[in-house]
């Protein structure tokens, strides 16, 4: 979820989609139907404290990156393009 988060954020296209990955979920799912909005907040967390370390603007090699350094996965334009 941190990775859906942050390529989001970052307006990187994911070209991977793993069914593993999904089923893993899914048997979680079936035991704790609150486990996806824990991992989810935790996911958030962590993408919002790496968004935070991106280099200022004005920075050598961070120009590109720079303009997301202010972004949150809690930000309302970021939900709506990641709906």
């Amino acid at each position: 979820m941190g990775s859906a988060f942050l390529c989001a954020s970052l307006g990187i296209v994911p070209t991977v989609r793993h069914a593993d990955y999904i089923r893993s979920w899914l048997e979680v799912l079936r035991e704790d139907n609150r486990a996806i909005f824990r991992a989810a907040g935790a996911a958030s967390k962590a993408a919002d404290w790496l968004l935070s370390r991106l280099p200022a603007p004005g920075i050598a090699n961070g120009a590109g990156a720079a303009k997301y350094s202010n972004r949150s996965c809690s930000d309302p334009d970021l939900n709506r393009r990641a709906a």
